[in-house]
């Protein structure tokens, strides 16, 4: 046999060897593991949960009743998960695609800007958690920038939070009011809060700069005697809103689940309707943003949580009267895609490819109004069928009559953002085009509804000065007859003037607008 052939051999058995040996050492590795597990096993018990659900959303105090709900759901056997992203939006939207999350929280806009992101939506919303009602603010010095129609200057910035809430305020403002000047990077990027507020307080108080801000760096911004807010979340309406999502796909697969969580949900924030200082103090050590007691009813106060009936609304499941006013998910949707078309968030393009109506479900809430749900039956803190007297859709209120002093006395905020409302030359005739123009001014008025609004005519200055002057007067009040008698705007609201003829142009033919707000 030659040397080589018996190499051949020894190679051959020593590899059969090597198998041997792990086999057997497998084997015993197996055996060993079962043991430990079955041991394991045997000396456990049972999971008390049934089922499990993991939501993805972030540390704002908004959540806090979500957070709660997991009291709730154990106690059905359901192990809810609620994993903080640091609000990683594109992240977050990337682990519900992956099947990484099944459910999870986004302010509308972050949700629009996400899913065009990714190019696909692969969720679907199932109620409204709340809406920012003062949280948020766009704060400035007064020696700089007393309203928002001083940033109409080609070195103005806003420093803000890019990819927040504050970043969508600031991008409001830009599409509702009149700012031509502002330069096309008028951001200025802070990480967080805290850094806007920093510095903010660090800044020359002659800069033309405004700082967007959330509670409570605020209420901490305003202990300056020369700062002021020129535009707080407050005065909006249907903008800033968070919404609960489930993924498609577990809703086709799972629709008991996201149910128990909406019903679980509803019910823990009514438990602590009355008392929600208490909940947001207790969720913020639970979330490592520990606030005092006064900053936690800070914060409390610019969050409005959205109770059943008011998502019955939303959900468009009440008639008009019911509603109260309160817009529907299609119609905040729309009108969100606007904000971030017409300020460059988003293209236009991708505007028009979004269908506001695949983005919500409203089959879960459907069912639980057929059912008359209430959460305190749930809580046994209502009896019968009859919805409680203090759950309840909160509407507008109605802005009250003004004195011509008070008219005078009040703090300009910006002249609106729209199209000139022009007007045949030497008529007060309103053409087709500034009659739709209209429509949409009625959306955004409707959108501010704590703001009067003045309305300025112009005319021509050739020509009599006392007929132009009435020609402007016409027109003016034109135009608010058609606001208050077509579109529904309240006649409280309005003011008509006009503008001494000095206009040459289109300018002369047209009318602006001008919202004020009584002083503080």
């Amino acid at each position: 046999m030659s040397i080589e052939s018996k190499a051949r051999k020894v190679a051959l058995a020593s590899l059969v060897w090597i198998i041997t040996v792990l086999i057997v050492f497998g084997g015993i590795w197996f055996w060993i593991s079962r043991s430990k597990a079955k041991l394991t096993d045997e000396t456990g018990s049972a999971s008390k949960y049934k089922e499990e659900v993991r939501i993805i959303a972030d540390s704002f105090s908004g959540y806090a009743g979500l957070r709660k709900s997991s009291e709730e759901l154990k106690s059905k056997g359901i192990k809810l998960i609620v994993q903080d992203d640091g609000a990683d939006y594109i992240g977050r939207i990337k682990a519900l695609r992956d099947n990484k999350a099944d459910m999870a929280v986004f302010t509308v806009d972050s949700l629009l800007t996400s899913g065009i992101k990714i190019k696909e939506f692969p969720v679907s919303t199932v109620l409204i958690i709340d809406e920012t009602k003062g949280a948020d603010a766009i704060v400035a010095y007064k020696s700089a920038l007393k309203n928002i129609q001083d940033l109409n200057r080609k070195d103005a910035k806003i420093v803000l939070t890019p990819s927040s809430p504050s970043e969508f305020l600031a991008r409001v403002a830009l599409a509702s009011f009149n700012l031509p000047e502002l330069p096309n990077n008028w951001i200025e990027e802070a990480d967080g809060a805290k850094e806007v507020y920093n510095k903010f307080r660090k800044a020359s108080r002659t800069e033309p700069k405004a700082y967007v801000m959330w509670e409570p760096y605020v209420s901490m911004a305003l202990k300056d005697s020369d700062a002021t807010i020129i535009l707080g979340s407050d005065k909006l309406k249907g903008y800033i809103v968070d919404v609960l999502v489930a993924r498609r796909e577990f809703i086709k697969q799972r629709p008991d689940l996201v149910k128990q969580v909406i019903q679980a949900y509803l019910s823990t924030a009514y438990s602590y309707k009355d008392n929600m200082p208490k909940l947001v103090l207790e969720d913020s050590r639970k979330t490592d943003s520990t606030l005092s007691k006064s900053e936690s009813e800070q914060v409390v106060k610019g969050i409005q949580w959205k109770n059943t009936l008011e998502n019955y609304a939303h959900f468009n499941l009440l008639d008009r009267k019911e509603a109260r006013g309160l817009e529907d998910l299609e119609t905040i949707i729309s009108k969100i895609t606007g904000v971030l078309v017409t300020t460059g968030a988003i293209s236009q393009e991708e505007g028009d490819n979004i269908e506001p109506t695949i983005l919500f479900y409203d089959r879960f809430l459907q069912e639980l109004k057929q059912a008359n749900f209430h959460p305190g039956k749930k809580l046994n803190i209502i009896s019968g069928n009859t919805l409680a007297n203090d759950e309840q859709v909160r509407g507008d209120v109605e802005l009250p009559v003004l004195t011509e002093g008070q008219w005078d006395s009040l703090i300009p905020v910006g002249q609106m953002r729209v199209q000139d409302i022009s007007f045949r030359r030497g008529t007060s005739e309103l053409s087709d085009f500034s009659k739709h123009d209209l429509q949409e001014l009625t959306s955004k008025l409707k959108s501010f509804p704590q703001y009067y609004l003045v309305i300025t005519g112009n005319a021509r200055a050739e020509g009599d000065p006392k007929a132009n002057l009435k020609l402007a007067e016409t027109r003016s009040k034109v135009v608010a007859e058609y606001l208050i008698l077509r579109l529904g705007i309240s006649r409280n609201r309005i003011k008509t003037i006009a503008a001494e003829p000095s206009m040459t142009g289109g300018d002369a033919q047209s009318v602006s607008f001008q919202l004020g707000q009584i002083p503080y």
